[in-house]
């Protein structure tokens, strides 16, 4: 333990080497950092600032009446303390992060250039739109290219990521009902369908009622049929689901969904799966949203901003909200309000301030113009076929759910039932990948799947690296078995930080720090 209580781990010694003990704590370049407010103090400060002439404050009642309680740290102190805190954490640049539902790959580094260009990186969304003129041209070619990939009639660049998205969706579904008189209030959501779905029609004001699904892990199709009538306002369903399959009725339930007078919303996450395949506008879905930052270069949680544009059928295409990127003989411009008189008379308004996520733009356009056309459909093929190698490498081992019902796409989905009998639960299993030198999958979701195991290498990983991942899982799915489970229940043993009391932390969480002292009055 440290000496305020954070648990640490017994180190990561090599077999057979002497673990002795140092002065520092420290064990070469595992660095075991004290906390921000341990390495400085509260009466210090990193920089020299002469003193204040007296002056009339102009911050009202808004001055601050107590000191700010921040320690003070020179740069360097700084910077070496967030430098060290980020050699403790696993990153995409450090291997595979296998995070089912969350396409976390590579990102190529020419991207990242190219959104540090100053007349990307630096313009101003207030600035005069002549003068960015290069920056409408690439918002327009990003708008051209998602339209071709998706076969749809208009596309929203505003929303921020995924949920954003979703809204925006959902809320130019609400638009077109309203315009046309109907009071549908009813949105069906299967329960392959990803979380966000339902929080979505709920907070656009619908009801949400949930689709079963059937034993091969897709929309039960007669269920769905069943439910479909005058109430119902809009299907959202996420294709490939989130159990990592392709819904082959999609096109069935489009038509009767459109046939009963309703709209179909597509959760586009996993749009990796099928890009540059799949056409989403042919299966005649009116509106879905596409994670750049997901299928187009930056890793998903990646610590930047998201992006999440929608595209929409033509059915909804009026009630897109703004701005547009238009062009007209030769000039780009931004439709930011509505006219009668033109075609966007009808849009619900807009999704934020200013116009999209820029930097993300710059990121997706350089990665399709890398690709190109058949380049993203690769990019497709290679992440079905890593999933299905992992898949097949591990369901003889792993339980596996659907393996028998054929190919997954994107992602492999294996439940606990393999672990009944050992006393080692999803959870033990994730942590003791960490050991292995893995972030853990997604574990936990979906929901249809009990104790889901959820893997999605990507299309970026080696069959190396994969052959190094499925040697580790099935090195753990044996230890389980073996009566290793105790082992298991206390890991990660070699991570910089032991395993969490997550039943204390979240009944009696520590949200602010305090000096030792004080926590030892507080215990008592």
């Amino acid at each position: 333990m440290t000496r305020e209580g954070r648990p640490t781990s017994p180190g990561g010694a090599a077999p057979g080497r002497p673990h002795a003990p140092t002065f520092t704590g420290n064990r070469a370049l595992a660095l075991e950092e004290p906390l921000l407010f341990e390495a400085g103090r509260l009466e210090t400060s990193g920089v020299d600032f002469e003193a204040v002439p007296a002056h009339e404050s102009r911050l009202g009642g808004l001055a601050r009446k107590a000191p700010i309680g921040l320690p003070g740290l020179a740069e360097g102190e700084c910077v070496r303390h967030f430098t060290r805190l980020s050699r403790q954490n696993y990153a995409i640049d450090m291997g595979l992060f296998p995070l089912g539902s969350c396409t976390m790959k590579h990102n190529p580094r020419l991207n990242e250039k190219m959104a540090r260009l100053p007349g990307f990186a630096d313009i101003h969304p207030l600035q005069p739109q002549d003068t960015v003129q290069g920056a409408l041209e690439l918002m327009h070619r990003l708008q051209d290219w998602l339209l071709k990939l998706t076969g749809m009639a208009a596309v929203a660049m505003s929303p921020k990521a995924g949920a954003h998205g979703e809204l925006c969706g959902m809320l130019a579904i609400r638009a077109a009902l309203d315009a046309r008189g109907d009071a549908r209030k009813v949105v069906l959501v299967p329960e392959s369908a990803h979380g966000t779905n339902p929080a979505t029609a709920a907070f656009c004001g619908f009801a949400v009622e949930s689709i079963p699904a059937n034993i091969r892990g897709r929309v039960d199709l007669e269920a769905l049929l069943a439910r479909l009538g005058p109430d119902v306002a809009a299907v959202m369903i996420t294709n490939p689901n989130t159990c990592g399959l392709f819904e082959p009725d999609m096109k069935a339930i489009a038509d009767a969904v459109h046939a009963a007078g309703g709209f179909v919303y597509c959760d586009g996450a996993n749009f990796n799966a099928i890009v540059g395949r799949v056409r989403p506008g042919d299966l005649g879905i009116d509106a879905m949203h596409i994670n750049l930052h997901k299928t187009f270069s930056t890793p998903h949680g990646g610590g930047g901003p998201g992006s999440g544009p929608v595209v929409f059928s033509a059915a909804l295409a009026p009630f897109a909200p703004l701005p547009f990127v238009e062009e007209e003989a030769g000039h780009l411009f931004l439709v930011e309000e509505e006219n009668a008189a033109a075609h966007h008379a009808s849009a619900f308004g807009r999704m934020v301030a200013f116009h999209g996520q820029m930097g993300m733009f710059v990121r997706a356009l350089a990665y399709m113009m890398s690709h190109g056309a058949d380049g993203l459909r690769q990019v497709a093929e290679d992440a079905v076929l890593n999933a299905n190698y992992v898949l097949r490498r591990l369901e003889d081992v792993l339980s596996a759910p659907y393996a028998a019902t054929g190919p997954c796409m994107h992602e492999a989905l294996f439940s606990d039932a393999f672990l009944d009998g050992t006393g080692a639960t999803t959870l033990d299993f994730a942590k003791a990948l960490i050991d292995e030198g893995f972030h853990p999958m997604t574990v936990y979701f979906p929901l249809v799947v009990h104790g889901a195991m959820l893997v999605e290498p990507t299309e970026t990983e080696s069959r190396a690296r994969l052959d190094q991942f499925v040697g580790a899982m099935r090195a753990l799915a044996a230890r389980a078995r073996e009566g290793g489970a105790g082992a298991m229940k206390a890991a990660p043993i070699h991570a910089p930080r032991a395993r969490l009391d997550e039943t204390r932390a979240a009944r009696t969480p520590i949200l602010v720090w305090q000096p030792p002292a004080a926590d030892r009055l507080a215990a008592e």
